[in-house]
């Protein structure tokens, strides 16, 4: 995928996540990971559209900053 529309479709997701009520710089995969105990259906929905362990996995970025541009790790 194209770095430029990635970034755009990742800023999409914070932005969505924000006002839904989650923290603005946090994707809604990573906080469907964070939340998995109160809320089983978004993790469970999200990893069978998006694929096995998608939520897990968008987690760890987040807490890597994978998201981020390298010299910003």
């Amino acid at each position: 995928m194209n770095t430029y529309f990635y970034h755009i479709f990742i800023a999409i997701d914070q932005l969505f996540n924000a006002v839904v009520g989650g923290y603005p710089d946090e994707t809604y995969s990573s906080r469907a990971w964070r939340e998995r105990e109160e809320h089983p259906l978004r993790k469970y929905i999200l990893d069978t559209i998006l694929g096995k362990d998608h939520c897990y996995n968008a987690y760890n970025w987040e807490r890597q900053d994978m998201h981020a541009p390298e010299e910003l790790r």
